[in-house]
């Protein structure tokens, strides 16, 4: 089986801002902070990284759950990290806290987070050789059927 393979161009825009086109056509920006060279107008490329692996568990870890029919109201991942504080500056180790809420038993998210870094994610899957990857979960469950909202998710609201 040969393997797939994926293409990305990165241009550059001025100094160290960055735009970068991905193979499906995708636009996105990367830069540096102002004392590292660039002018701070984007996630620099070691935050996309994190993004990255947040965004490929989120989808798992969603994608798990609707098969399991529980329901999520709401995801949202907060990762931290520590880089070394020589060059190269990699991570040495990576906390994903997963809040969740909706109604969703602590064992199909458990399940789920632990399918996603054990067999699914492919980002995580790169990292672990190096990274030590850590996960926790809070979950807020909720029986009653979600309610429509624009608010995004932990913003505030009034309902009166």
């Amino acid at each position: 089986m040969a393997a797939s393979t994926t293409s990305m161009e990165v241009i550059r825009v001025d100094g160290l801002s960055l735009a970068a086109r991905s193979g499906s056509g995708h636009w996105f920006n990367m830069d540096n902070s102002v004392k590292g060279g660039g002018h701070d107008g984007a996630a620099s490329p070691m935050e996309m990284v994190l993004a990255g692996l947040a965004g490929c568990t989120a989808m798992d870890v969603l994608s798990m759950l609707e098969k399991m029919r529980a329901r999520v109201d709401d995801l949202r991942i907060a990762v931290t990290a520590e880089r070394a504080d020589e060059h190269p500056r990699v991570y040495t180790r990576i906390h994903l806290l997963y809040q969740v809420k909706g109604d969703v038993k602590p064992r199909q998210l458990e399940r789920a987070i632990g399918l996603s870094h054990e067999r699914y994610c492919s980002v995580s899957a790169m990292l672990k050789p190096g990274v030590a990857i850590e996960h926790h979960y809070e979950l807020e469950t909720s029986t009653e059927p979600a309610t429509p909202t624009d608010t995004p998710l932990g913003a505030a609201r009034s309902d009166g």
